[in-house]
């Protein structure tokens, strides 16, 4: 994440700023810039939000957004997957869902891009648990490891590949294990080709 500000805004100031790519986040006062997304994560980023969409929207229980920004109590994050429970979807007067989302996401998912400073994604998360949020992860594709916080308890660390990792009650019924998750990073036959930019010998 790359500072922009060092001069304390409003959030009101904030929203009124030109966009930018990867996307900004106001917290505490400061303006964050989003990493841009790598190999790893862009491809966890994908296959997991269509995963949460594929099991809860179907049966109404809940949706998953990319990149969506959300403001609440002086905050403006853009989490890498937003999880709303279904009866919580902001919606206009056609059903269309609302630009705007004005609450913390009930379960926020962060992907941990290299270099990135991790103990910011955490400040991220307990400020998310304390307005609302219901489950925050980090994942960490590089270990292969998912950082559970679960709201009200302690967080839990997940590396065993048969392990289920914990969810939401509203999004009970996903059963996702982390040999699952990160076997998504995967390229089938990858093993027999050789990294871009490695020359052969001879």
């Amino acid at each position: 994440m790359v500072s922009l500000s060092a001069k304390p805004l409003t959030l009101e100031e904030f929203l009124r700023q030109p966009e930018t790519q990867p996307a900004s986040e106001f917290i505490e006062g400061e303006i964050i810039q989003k990493p841009v997304p790598q190999g790893k994560h862009s491809r966890l980023q994908l296959k997991l939000g269509s995963f949460i969409n594929e099991i809860l929207e179907p049966s109404q229980l809940g949706m998953a957004f990319p990149e969506l920004r959300s403001t609440f109590a002086g905050y403006a994050i853009v989490p890498d997957i937003s999880v709303i429970a279904w009866d919580r979807i902001p919606v206009d007067e056609d059903g269309t869902i609302q630009n705007l989302i004005p609450f913390c996401p009930d379960w926020v998912i962060e992907i941990l891009s290299p270099d990135q400073n991790q103990t910011k994604l955490v400040k991220k998360i307990l400020i998310g648990l304390a307005h609302g949020c219901q489950m925050g992860w980090i994942v960490a594709p590089e270990e292969r490891v998912v950082f559970a916080y679960p709201a009200g308890q302690q967080p839990t660390v997940h590396e065993d590949p048969q392990e289920v990792i914990p969810v939401p009650a509203f999004a009970q019924t996903i059963q996702l294990t982390v040999g699952t998750l990160f076997g998504w990073m995967r390229v089938q036959g990858g093993e027999s080709r050789k990294p871009i930019g490695e020359k052969s010998q001879g």
